[in-house]
């Protein structure tokens, strides 16, 4: 029965391999709608101290480490409050880079029990909230807020100035009178 004879079942049709997309060429072929993370970037904010991790863009951030999560947050009622920060970045032909959406997703991790909490299709939306250049900032307080905003500037003044208005005016407001 068909011994001694192979049956090609991919006859005329091409393989699937991986295409490289240049960003120098409008490609509009397959894998065109991908995703460029290249200009986002993730903050931690832990209490007061707010830092740049990058291991947060795959839930690998010095918090995330060794924390098995959950979507219930009842599981976790000893978690503090961690925020992720996603930060896209942008480059003006005039003046030059500039953070250009920001957002804050909430986490609850209790480092001793080892589990925490968080929505990863939350974080997954202010991601792409973020590289759509909006800012949501809503549920920091104002040492939280503080925090953020002292990352921001320090690690680049110039960028911080040259970003739009409303940024400033949310990290502003919600850093209240006490605000750096």
């Amino acid at each position: 029965m068909g011994e001694g004879k192979e049956t090609d079942n991919t006859a005329g049709k091409k393989p699937l391999s991986l295409n490289i997309v240049s960003t120098r060429n409008a490609h509009r072929g397959f894998g065109a709608g991908m995703i460029d993370l290249s200009n986002v970037s993730s903050i931690i904010i832990d209490g007061d101290e707010a830092y740049i991790d990058i291991g947060a863009m795959h839930a690998k951030s010095k918090v995330e480490r060794g924390i098995r999560f959950t979507p219930n947050k009842e599981e976790v009622p000893g978690g503090r409050t961690v925020w992720i920060v996603w930060v896209a970045v942008d480059r003006s032909q005039e003046a030059g880079a500039y953070y250009a959406g920001v957002t804050a997703c909430e986490m609850k991790i209790d480092a001793e029990a080892r589990i925490g909490w968080k929505i990863l299709a939350d974080h997954v939306n202010k991601m792409d909230h973020a590289m759509k250049r909006r800012f949501v900032l809503e549920g920091l307080n104002e040492r939280e807020a503080q925090a953020l905003k002292r990352v921001l500037v320090e690690h680049n003044p110039g960028m911080w100035e040259r970003s739009p208005q409303e940024l400033k005016d949310k990290l502003e407001q919600l850093c209240g009178s006490g605000g750096n």
